[in-house]
């Protein structure tokens, strides 16, 4: 990969400049020479190099004239200065200018090659992040986020609004709608796309620890607080940070995030120092906070702060016309990250699918086509190569009049029948409950944890 790398060397002296040459491509690195300012702009007007060297006392146009040059054209490419003179003003002069590091007269070869070594380093770095992002972006265009629904044409057009803007944004959904992706969506088609996109998960993380995963804290501000941390909000500085299940968060908590929110600053725990913040806040939840407020769970004033622009999620049974949709677009990408020949769908299992009510939605999805392309033996998906619930849907061979199956010739798949007819109870339930789990289960006699676990097996929901 060295030869690569393109390097300029700028140099009047004709026994200097050849011998740096020879050395570097030795190295393995492709090399260009100029031997005065006027040169190198015309080698620089041609090629975007890796690292410049130069001279810093040239004729004419010189080595920090050529550093400006290159730093506004190619802020990415380094700057290697060669001085003669050791003094400390040139460096520093160079070193403002955005020099990478300087090199004094004579030059010694092994010191050069270790600077080199270093600046391509961070090139790579830097080359890597960009591409990094570059992938971000396209994995979280709008495009990628799958619907034609009229439901989810007024969600991009919604995103499409305030997109561009730093307004704080509260994302409402079920459990598996895409709130993330969308959140992920904001930021990576936003102004803040260069910067950080921090996601924390505020159900996760124990109340007595949310504190400081959020703001940080300082050594000694509570056992185990052996250094300085930096929080999520600091980590999130300059960029996007999204509380996820925010409406989990203890009310001594929600005080403090709405001070966070009118100062645009923070404390860590146990200091006393302030720390200004530019942060655009997008939070998450799939609890109805408007009915939070009124239990006293959660602080009016902080939800009023919250809702700015709220974005709501359809649920996936809202929008049937986008299940064959998202179904081929899951069987695709499963198929190419398990390296398996491309799968169609049968008639008779698409409209399994399209029947089906998707208490997960989305997530629970992706988890259904996962499972059936790795465990189907066929290229085509039938269905009997989906999850039991999808063959409860329809009433099996011999099912009497009241909805008890009876065994005929062709016999009965009975464990497919009742984990159907389980998770059917149990849509029902939350049906009946308006998602509450807990409620679900006191109406089917069961407890709650059991519920989560049921419906973890069944649909790959988690809680």
């Amino acid at each position: 990969m060295k030869n690569q790398f393109q390097i300029l060397i700028v140099e009047d002296e004709a026994p200097n400049r050849e011998a740096l040459a020879m050395l570097l491509k030795k190295a393995g690195y492709e090399i260009q020479v100029a031997a005065s300012g006027e040169e190198a702009f015309e080698r620089l007007n041609k090629t975007t190099f890796d690292i410049v060297v130069t001279d810093l006392f040239l004729p004419g146009i010189n080595g920090i004239e050529i550093l400006k040059r290159v730093k506004k054209e190619s802020p990415d490419t380094h700057v290697l200065m060669i001085t003669g003179n050791a003094s400390a003003e040139t460096a520093v002069e160079a070193m403002k200018e955005g020099a990478f590091d300087y090199i004094t007269k004579p030059i010694n070869f092994e010191k050069l090659k270790l600077l080199m070594a270093k600046a391509l380093e961070k090139s790579l770095l830097v080359a890597e992040n960009t591409y990094l992002r570059q992938q971000l972006r396209g994995k979280y265009r709008f495009e990628n986020i799958i619907g034609t629904s009229l439901a989810m044409q007024n969600l991009f057009s919604r995103m499409e609004k305030v997109v561009s803007t730093d307004s704080t944004v509260l994302i409402l959904g079920e459990s598996g709608t895409g709130k993330e992706l969308v959140a992920k969506a904001l930021h990576f088609n936003g102004p803040r796309r260069e910067k950080p996109f921090v996601a924390i998960n505020c159900a996760a993380i124990p109340a007595d620890l949310l504190e400081s995963e959020l703001f940080g804290h300082v050594k000694g501000s509570f056992t185990g607080a052996i250094h300085d941390k930096a929080g999520k909000f600091e980590q999130a500085n300059g960029g996007t940070i999204l509380l996820d299940e925010i409406g989990t968060m203890p009310l001594h908590l929600q005080t403090k995030l709405l001070r966070v929110l009118q100062e645009h600053e923070i404390e860590r725990v146990g200091g006393s120092k302030k720390i200004l913040l530019n942060v655009r806040l997008i939070s998450a939840t799939n609890a109805d906070l408007e009915n939070e407020v009124r239990l006293g769970k959660f602080r009016e004033d902080l939800y009023y702060r919250l809702n700015v622009i709220p974005i709501q999620l359809p649920a996936l049974r809202e929008r049937r016309e986008d299940i064959a949709l998202l179904a081929h677009h899951f069987l695709l990408k499963n198929c190419q990250e398990l390296k398996r020949p491309k799968m169609t769908i049968a008639p008779e299992a698409m409209e399994a699918l399209e029947n089906y009510s998707w208490p997960g939605n989305v997530r629970e999805m992706e988890n259904v086509m996962e499972r059936s392309v790795t465990l189907a033996e066929r290229s085509i998906l039938h269905v009997e190569d989906l999850p039991p619930q999808f063959g409860a849907a329809k009433p099996q061979p011999g099912e009497g009049n009241q909805g008890m199956p009876s065994l005929s010739p062709k016999g009965i798949d009975m464990e497919r029948y009742l984990a159907g007819l389980e998770l059917h109870l149990i849509r029902e339930a939350l049906k009946m409950a308006n998602g509450v789990k807990a409620r679900a289960a006191k109406l089917l006699g069961i407890k709650r944890t059991t519920l989560v676990e049921k419906l973890k097996r069944a649909t790959g929901q988690t809680d």
